[in-house]
């Protein structure tokens, strides 16, 4: 008869939840949380693609006005910025947990040269924006045949 059990280590679990009792340590969370402390500073995940033509930056802005945000290319650096606004139905008195965060965002990114700026375009569907920065013609890969001489 084996009265050993063995269970498997798992580092990711046990570093979350000494992060939750450090949180809580911090907060003197009650469990329920501070009503409104999802509101702060808080940034937008971006993936960012390179194609054959083209680069993508798709950044995850859920619940943000499109005309809430602007987009700049300054000295070679796309800049996206933006805001979300809290709900004005939402009040530390009626509020039992608010997680999601609010205020106002910014992100840079360092391009490359052989961006063609003339013709960046950006869309926004379903909270994803997207911004599509074509590249110059000059860094487009291009195939060179060799010639009999």
């Amino acid at each position: 008869m084996n009265l050993i059990k063995f269970s498997r280590w798992d580092p990711f679990r046990d570093m979350a939840a000494a992060q939750e009792r450090f949180n809580r340590f911090l907060t003197h969370d009650s469990g329920l949380g501070s009503p409104l402390e999802g509101i702060g500073p808080w940034l937008p995940a971006v993936d960012v693609i390179e194609e054959a033509e083209r680069l993508v930056f798709r950044a995850e802005v859920p619940g943000v006005d499109r005309n809430d945000i602007d987009i700049r290319v300054e000295n070679g650096t796309l800049v996206l910025r933006g805001e979300k606004k809290q709900e004005k139905d939402v009040t530390d008195e009626s509020a039992h947990r608010v997680e999601r965060y609010y205020g106002s965002f910014s992100r840079s990114f360092v391009l490359p040269t052989t961006i063609n700026a003339e013709k960046i375009s950006a869309t926004y569907r379903d909270g994803v924006l997207e911004v599509v920065l074509p590249k110059a013609e000059e860094a487009k890969p291009r195939r060179i045949k060799v010639l009999a001489s």
